[in-house]
């Protein structure tokens, strides 16, 4: 049984089943840091899970979402208001998606942020520990949100952490507050995220209180999902009609020595390298 560290930390398993058979079930994992950051990064994970009952896909929500912009009708809501909404909502999703369980930690992301909290990175740890997934998506180290970069980090520590046979397979970094467009095409994954696209926005969309804070984020994850379809290939037809695009980190957790900065930073020094290179050939 888990042992979550907040008092207002929740597990939310959609179809009833027992915290084991969800936790043993589960082959994919997506780790984000608010409600609606699985959905709109992960949904690969979604949609290769949704449906097959040999696939089975656990969310993990980090911080309670207190803090996020609100408008509309949730205008005037306190943070510790909009904290409940924001839970309903990722429950919501979690049945909307067929998900195995979602895990609600509740930090606050001040928490998060923090390199010296000793809470966050051990409770990921034992959550992977537990449910033994074959593949984990999370935040890419390249995003310019804070909390998501800190998401991320706090996953690498813990799959660092863990012994080698514990770890996944593949671990990717995945969308949301910077795209990968920028990487050059031999180092990003690219997944295809045609199937259900009804379902994708279904995902975005039952995450009220953000579409009506000020953002629409339901149109611009598709929107974002589209164009990288279409200018995924400069001399190719569309092979799909929507595409989410990762950074393999999974070097990362193969080799615990590799330095973490200086990774990103090769795959930005390629991506400059390129376009020195295309520009030299041209001029």
């Amino acid at each position: 049984m888990l042992q979550l560290n907040n008092p207002g930390a929740e597990l939310f398993i959609p179809d009833g089943a027992s915290e084991d058979e969800a936790l043993q079930r589960t082959t994919q994992m997506a780790i984000g840091a608010h409600p609606d950051d699985v959905e709109i990064m992960a949904y690969h994970a979604i949609i290769e899970c949704f449906g097959d009952e040999e696939e089975w896909l656990t969310a993990v929500t980090v911080t309670d979402g207190a803090g996020s912009p609100r408008d509309d009708v949730y205008a005037d809501y306190t943070d510790e208001e909009m904290r409940l909404v924001r839970k309903v909502e990722q429950k919501k999703a979690a049945m909307i998606g067929e998900y195995s369980l979602v895990a609600l930690l509740d930090y606050p992301s001040s928490a998060v942020k923090d390199p010296s909290n000793e809470d966050v990175t051990p409770e990921l740890a034992e959550i992977i520990r537990q449910a033994s997934p074959q593949v984990i998506s999370t935040h890419n180290l390249a995003d310019k949100h804070d909390t998501h970069v800190a998401v991320a980090l706090r996953t690498i520590q813990a799959l660092r952490s863990l012994p080698a046979e514990a770890r996944p397979e593949k671990l990717y970094g995945c969308e949301v507050w910077r795209d990968l467009d920028w990487m050059i095409d031999e180092d990003k994954v690219a997944f295809d995220v045609s199937a259900h696209e009804n379902l994708a926005a279904a995902l975005t969309e039952v995450m009220d209180s953000q579409v009506c804070g000020g953002n629409r984020y339901d149109l611009a994850t598709m929107g974002r999902r589209r164009a990288n379809a279409t200018y995924y290939s400069t001399h190719g037809v569309e092979t799909a009609s929507g595409m989410i695009f990762a950074m393999d980190l999974t070097p990362l957790i193969e080799d615990t020595s590799l330095d973490i900065g200086r990774y990103v930073a090769e795959h930005i020094n390629r991506f400059a390298e390129d376009v020195s290179a295309r520009l030299a050939a041209l001029s």
